[in-house]
């Protein structure tokens, strides 16, 4: 039955690798969840000899020992959703498949950025990683048109307004270029949409390439290849289950 022991709902289904912690709220909000034949609120515990049910199908509770966590190069060209209507490939159509569970991303990158994507199987690990109380290092390769002025340089690091908030970098340095193109290497620890092109684009200026090199303490591997995956291993994984 629910009591005021045992777990959150939201944190159970999240740990299944049936949804992230925000879709299982939505969903209990939505009345798609219940327990002992009874639907619940966001909040409420449950015990593990409780029945669930989401969307009117038992909800098998899997342990945290058997979650999967991969890398994949995200290429040009897919986009982070799980089917598009306008038949563009999705991340999700290279990775392996999955019994009983599914792969869930760990944060996004827009259509025309490619670098390094995490997915794991356990929904309560993507949550982490991706709430903004994490703060974790997102590392990216900037190919910005023209020559940035000095002062704006710094302004990035000070902050720039982005619709009524402040976003900044937390390091940027110089990588080199030549004719009309300068590379950047920018350090930030939010994940908000198109974060990084918008922040160049306050001071007039357009990135032509974009690539997450490193989340957290995951860098993308150098012999992995746009396109394909990387199996983490249980032992490398404890890095992020590590993390505050």
């Amino acid at each position: 039955m629910v009591t005021k022991d045992g777990e959150r709902i939201q944190k159970v289904m999240a740990s299944t690798g049936i949804a992230s912690r925000r879709e299982a709220e939505a969903w209990i909000k939505e009345g798609k969840v219940s327990v002992n034949g009874r639907v619940i609120e966001v909040g409420a515990k449950v015990n593990p000899n409780d029945r669930i049910l989401v969307n009117g199908k038992p909800l098998r509770i899997k342990q945290q020992k058997n979650a999967k966590v991969l890398a994949y190069h995200k290429p040009v060209g897919e986009i982070c959703s799980r089917k598009d209507p306008a038949g563009r490939k999705t991340v999700f159509e290279a990775l392996p498949r999955l019994r009983g569970s599914r792969w869930i991303s760990v944060g996004r990158l827009d259509y025309n950025t490619s670098g390094l994507l995490l997915f794991t199987t356990d929904g309560e690990l993507a949550n982490r990683l991706t709430h903004p109380s994490s703060r974790l290092e997102r590392e990216y390769l900037c190919r910005v048109q023209g020559t940035v002025d000095k002062d704006f340089i710094a302004e990035l690091k000070d902050g720039v307004d982005l619709d009524g908030k402040t976003a900044r970098f937390e390091k940027i340095d110089f990588e080199g270029g030549v004719g009309s193109n300068r590379w950047y290497r920018v350090v930030l620890r939010e994940g908000r949409y198109r974060e990084v092109r918008r922040m160049w684009g306050a001071g007039g200026y357009r990135v032509s390439r974009l690539m997450r090199v490193r989340y957290g303490p995951m860098q993308l591997p150098r012999e992995l290849k746009p396109g394909n995956y990387m199996n983490i291993t249980p032992e490398a994984s404890r890095e992020f289950y590590a993390l505050d």
